[in-house]
This record gives structure tokens, C-alpha cells and sequence, in this order.
């Protein structure tokens, strides 16, 4: 087992696994934690240092598992608690660190608090946990306000007594009243329940979410107003500081990883001060264009916000909620503003895929941790000719199917063979839950395992020499001179890693080794979309 260090967070290369799209244990067609289990020796070898398990607790699976009836329950689909104990032990025997979701701004519409509260008259305490209010208009009819959710339609939903509950997301996810201490009271007691079962940290969805105006005021859905009535309030701060006192109370403190989509670099900042997270996405970098100037940018001014409250920054490519970046990558326009959630767009794959391994070498060689969506590191791309009736997500249904969704990043990982369902289920178990493409056969683990070209085998061996410099992971950065449309820095006095987003090839220094590079080079010469990692001879 690898040395544990209280300051993992601040270097580690994480990897997110997606439970219901990871590996199939039991055949039943869904992931599960014995398919985790199973594929921990994969993990190793690949080079993570810890895993982040989006939720895997009880749920009747309205949003992907992010609608929680209990979160002290694992979901029958996945398996037991048990397992899930022995899960996180087989990970730290392996060096592997384990991170879990925790939602905060919302539960299932089946959670115990919920159904008390329906049960209930309006204005009782059962309601007081979340957001009841009366309609408007002559009958309350009409919503409370004109706020609309995140995946369409309005933000209210009518119960039988006329009162009106406030879902941020699906109606099947009522938002929780942060400003009750009995929720305040009960989230600190789950992260204990975990902390206590060996989790080394959490990761907080929507972080930024939790509290509301509680006058819940109206507002222009054309503009993000400032301040908003739910986005970033000053009350979600004191939420993370006894998040943060849990989580320092253990004599290995745990971390704190929050999902904190805000454009404003300053107030992102706020959150991972030395009191609340520690850690927080980067959804600027996942964002950006192809473009050397927006990367530059965009990685300033991340160091430079990090740095003012000494948190370390993170960098990611892609995740559950977003376009897969290979897709991303072979579009026009390379900026997840065009590419989240398209309807069949031109993609040149080759181009983007060439570009996916450029950017993977440029992400793992940056200051600070960085995050891996499963299947990032085979290359695999979205799948966007799913069938309307085999779609899951929220949204697609929401929106009447003008928004596709999220399901095609979410679908299942090939492992081995040439049809599905790739390895991901056993013999002769059920299809798996969303279908997988017949272009997926050649991206197997199987079949990239011993191609030292591999999409898989690049990122093997950049984690590994990630993991072995010392300048790696946390540190500082020195740019380097470099003609436009390149990206050159140093870390430490020995390493480079330069990047040519020009469209042309471009002269490498000379007096270098090469340590490795996204594409075969052109003698001294980096050829476009290519990223290199050079040593000084």
C-alpha cells in the first residue's frame, strides 16, 4: 500500500466512477458495486489515487441516483452497505482513496421527511424542512413565483391540499430548507456515518444551491441576477464551515470536494477557504475552447483564485452531467457553451480524439488534482443516436425531447470483446441499460490493453510518470516563451510540457528528452493537436 498523506486532495489524480454505467456484477444489465470490486485491479494499474463514486444510495432513480430516499442505504441495484464497507477497504488495501456524493439542496420526493411532510397540514414542522407556500391567483393556482427548473418546465409542483413545494430539479427532488437546523443537524451526521465506515471525502453537489431567499422573489430567467435568490447566497458558508468542522474532527481529516458552478472567479474563491472545502471543480477549464489563448486564460486566472485562499486547483475534461470532450473536441466550436447536449452536430472523431490525448497530457501535467471520467481514458466519445425510448434522463423527458440529455456520456464501459455488451455484464445477463455502439468494439479495455498507442496506455504511463516526478500534482508553474497558438510551461527545473494548439507544427527546444508525447513527433518538430513532455538532457 502506497503512503497515505493528509493532503491527497491537494495532488491526487481521482477517477469517477459512475456506478450504473461501470461494470455489471450480477447481470442485471445496471453497475454495481461487485463490478467495482472487480475491476479495482484495472484502477491500480491505471494509476488513480482515490475514487469518487457518484451515489450509490437508496433511490428510486428519477435523476440517476441523485434523488436520495436514505442516504445510511445502499441501493438494492448496487448492493449492500456490507459491500460497500468491503469495497472501501479492498480500495485502501490498493492505495486508493474513497470519495462519496452527498446532495444537499434536495432528497427523494420518497424520503421519509417528505412523505411526513405531505402527510401533514401546511405549516406544520414537517413542512418547515422544505420550501411549502401557498399558490397566487384567486384559488392559489398559479406557482408561488415564476422560477423554473434546471431541467425544465416550472420550478413548483402542486399537492392535493393546494399548497405548492419549490424542486430546483425533477418534482421527484424537493428542495430542503437549509434555514431549519434539523437539516443542518441531520447532513452532519450522514458525512459521520461515512467518515466513520472509512470515507477519506465527500463531494457536495450543486454546492453553491443550497440556500434560498427566503422571500423568493421573481426574477428575469433572461439575465443571472446579482444577487440571485438561490445561486450563492452568503448562507451557504456557514453551511460548509460545520461540514468542515466534521470533517477535521478525524484524526486523518476527511475532504471536502464541492461542485460549485459560479463565473465569478472571487466568489468560487469564497468556498474553499481554510474553514470550508477544500476543494472545489474547475468548470471554467471543462468549459473552454480548443484555443490556446482561452486555455491560458482560463488556467491564469484559476491559479490566480486558488492562490489568494491557498486551495489547490483542480482540473477536468469531462464528467456525468457534460458532452464527452473526445465529441467535444472533433466539433467547430470545441466550448461545452455549443457542445453540452446536441443533436447529431458535424464531428470530425479522429480530430477529436488527437486532441483528447493532447489535452489529457496537458490536464495531468498541470498544478494541483485532477479528475477522470470513466471511459476518458479510452477514448470513447458520446453516444448521441440513443432511442428516444430507451432514454432516461430527466431533462430529455422534461424538455420533450428538445434536450437530449445526459445519457450519452453515461453509457456502459466496454471491457472485452466485440459486441456488446462488451464485457460489461457477464454471459448471458440482460442488455445493459442503455445500449452501447457497435464503433465501441475496437476502444475495449481488452483491445487497448497491449496497443502501446492505446488512448489507455497514455494515460497509464502519464499517470505513472505524474505520480513519479516530484513536480507534479501541486506546485508551481512557469510559463515559458512560445509562438502563438502554443501553450509551454516548466514545473520544477527539470520537466516541460508544451502544447501546440497552432494548426501547424512547430520546432522543439533543443537539449531535451522526450518523456512522452500525445502523438509519434515529427523528428524535432511537434505537429498540430499534439502535446510532448520533455526532460532536461
Amino acid at each position: 500500500m502506497t503512503p497515505r498523506t493528509t493532503d491527497w486532495w491537494r495532488h491526487a489524480a481521482i477517477y469517477q466512477v459512475y456506478p450504473r454505467s461501470f461494470a455489471d456484477g450480477n447481470g442485471d444489465g445496471i453497475g454495481d458495486l461487485a463490478g467495482v470490486r472487480s475491476r479495482l485491479d484495472y484502477l491500480q494499474r491505471l494509476g488513480i489515487k482515490a475514487i469518487w463514486f457518484s451515489p450509490w444510495y437508496l433511490t428510486p432513480m428519477a435523476d440517476a441516483g441523485y434523488d436520495v430516499t436514505d442516504f445510511r442505504r445502499i441501493d438494492p441495484r448496487f448492493g449492500t452497505l456490507a459491500e460497500a464497507e468491503k469495497l472501501i477497504s479492498e480500495a485502501h488495501e490498493r492505495g486508493i482513496r474513497v470519495i462519496v456524493d452527498v446532495v444537499p439542496n434536495h432528497v427523494s420526493h420518497e424520503h421519509a421527511w417528505f412523505t411526513a411532510a405531505l402527510a401533514a397540514d401546511p405549516g406544520s414542522p414537517e413542512r418547515d424542512l422544505f420550501w411549502f407556500r401557498d399558490g397566487r391567483g384567486e384559488n392559489g393556482e398559479l406557482p408561488p413565483n415564476e422560477w423554473q427548473s434546471i431541467f425544465g418546465g416550472s420550478a413548483w409542483t402542486r399537492v392535493p391540499d393546494g399548497q405548492w413545494y419549490l424542486h430546483l430539479f425533477a418534482p421527484e427532488q424537493p428542495d430542503l430548507n437549509w434555514r431549519n437546523p434539523l437539516v443542518r443537524a441531520e447532513y452532519e451526521d450522514i458525512l459521520r456515518f461515512w467518515f466513520d465506515r472509512g470515507v477519506d471525502g465527500i463531494r457536495v453537489d450543486s454546492a453553491a444551491m443550497c440556500s434560498k431567499d427566503p422571500a423568493l422573489p421573481d426574477y428575469d430567467h433572461t439575465v443571472f441576477p446579482d444577487p440571485h435568490p438561490y445561486v450563492d447566497l452568503d448562507a451557504n458558508h456557514d453551511i460548509y464551515r460545520g461540514w468542515r468542522a466534521v470533517a477535521d474532527s478525524y484524526p486523518e481529516p476527511r475532504a471536502l470536494i464541492g461542485e460549485v458552478w459560479l463565473a465569478d472567479p472571487a466568489r468560487f474563491a469564497q468556498y474553499l477557504r481554510a474553514d470550508e472545502l477544500h476543494s472545489a471543480f474547475n468548470f471554467d477549464f471543462l468549459g473552454c475552447s480548443w484555443d490556446a489563448t482561452a486555455l491560458r486564460t482560463v488556467i491564469d486566472q484559476t491559479l490566480a483564485a486558488h492562490a489568494g485562499v491557498g486551495a489547490p486547483s483542480t482540473w477536468v475534461l469531462s464528467n456525468h452531467d457534460v458532452t464527452r470532450h473526445v465529441t467535444r473536441y472533433g466539433r467547430p466550436d470545441t466550448s461545452t457553451v455549443a457542445g453540452i447536449r446536441q443533436y447529431n452536430p458535424v464531428v470530425d472523431e479522429d480530430l477529436g480524439r488527437r486532441r483528447a490525448r493532447a489535452a489529457a497530457l496537458l490536464t495531468l501535467s498541470l498544478p494541483g488534482a485532477v479528475y477522470i471520467y470513466q471511459g476518458e481514458e479510452l477514448g470513447l466519445m458520446e453516444v448521441e443516436d440513443i432511442p428516444a425510448d430507451r432514454r432516461d434522463d430527466p431533462i430529455y423527458h422534461r424538455t420533450g425531447g428538445e434536450d437530449p440529455g445526459r445519457d450519452g456520456c453515461r453509457v456502459p464501459l466496454p471491457w472485452s470483446g466485440t459486441e456488446a455488451p462488451y464485457g460489461f455484464s457477464p454471459d448471458g445477463a440482460v442488455q445493459p441499460w442503455l445500449p452501447q455502439p457497435a464503433a465501441w468494439a475496437g476502444l475495449t479495455v481488452e483491445a487497448q490493453d497491449h496497443d502501446p498507442t492505446s488512448m489507455l496506455n497514455l494515460y497509464r504511463t502519464a499517470l505513472a510518470l505524474r505520480a513519479d516526478h516530484p513536480a507534479l500534482g501541486d506546485g508551481p508553474i512557469e510559463w515559458l516563451p512560445a509562438t502563438e497558438g502554443v501553450l509551454a510551461y516548466r514545473r520544477g527545473t527539470d520537466f516541460t510540457c508544451i502544447v501546440n494548439l497552432s494548426g501547424a507544427p512547430v520546432d522543439l527546444p533543443a537539449e531535451h528528452a522526450v518523456l512522452l508525447s500525445s502523438e509519434p513527433l515529427d523528428g524535432l518538430r511537434l505537429p498540430a493537436d499534439t502535446s510532448v513532455w520533455l526532460r532536461s538532457a
